[in-house]
């Protein structure tokens, strides 16, 4: 059996991805530094591991997981991040530092400590986002989220042919964030998508789990955009 590394995984997005990979047969490794990662494992049937992707110790602990699991690690899903929006002339350093530090240091960190773990024919699978483009009051998280697809390519020429990396850029998609904004906004913002609707978390788990698999095994150092269309 393959095991999928899913970070973020206790929730939204992570959390469907895993149901995703759940039901095409993967063995299941959830990572989270929320206490709600446990109950997510157990409703799966899935590994857990509590654990911060931007410290050595976290990294440290989820390549033992991989390792103990019984399973050979085939796909890496780095979903875990963070906000901490802000315009720039209010923004403090230490809410940019942490959102580049999470989002894209420890994504890198920890795909460098897995990726010898992997079995041949491997995939990795960051989650970026539209957001690189460039949206008011995310610019800690546009710049992390744009360096993160310069990581991708990166990667994907460092890892093969062994392991391909690739990266999928959700646009407006449904969570508890986007739930929680005024309803003129979110209306506002539905109605420049062409496909006329927002994302839903399947949609995103959906790609992923289609450029983990081998049916995009000639796909690698690219990003997906699962935006329905709406490019500003």
């Amino acid at each position: 059996m393959k095991l999928a590394v899913i970070t973020g995984g206790a929730r939204g997005i992570g959390r469907s991805i895993a149901d995703v990979l759940d039901a095409e047969g993967y063995k299941l490794l959830l990572v989270d530094v929320s206490d709600a990662v446990d109950g997510a494992a157990a409703e799966l049937g899935a590994l857990a591991v509590r654990a911060d992707i931007s410290t050595r110790e976290g990294v440290n602990a989820i390549v033992t997981a991989a390792e103990e699991s019984g399973a050979e690690p085939a796909l890496l899903v780095n979903n875990a991040g963070i906000t901490r929006d802000s315009l720039l002339r209010k923004m403090d350093e230490a809410a940019f530092r942490a959102v580049v530090r999470i989002n894209l240091g420890g994504t890198i960190a920890l795909t460098e400590a897995l990726a010898p773990k992997m079995c041949e024919g491997s995939a990795v699978v960051n989650i970026s986002s539209r957001a690189q483009l460039g949206n008011v009051g995310q610019f800690n998280y546009g710049i992390a989220k744009a360096g993160l697809i310069g990581a991708t390519r990166a990667l994907a020429l460092s890892l093969a042919p062994r392991t391909r990396v690739n990266a999928v850029a959700p646009g407006f998609t449904e969570s508890e964030m986007t739930l929680a904004m005024p309803e003129q906004v979110r209306e506002r913002i539905i109605n420049s998508i062409p496909v006329g609707r927002a994302g839903k978390p399947v949609d995103i788990a959906n790609a992923v789990a289609w450029l983990g698999s081998d049916r995009a095994g000639y796909i690698n150092g690219q990003v997906l955009y699962a935006c329905g269309g709406r490019t500003f």
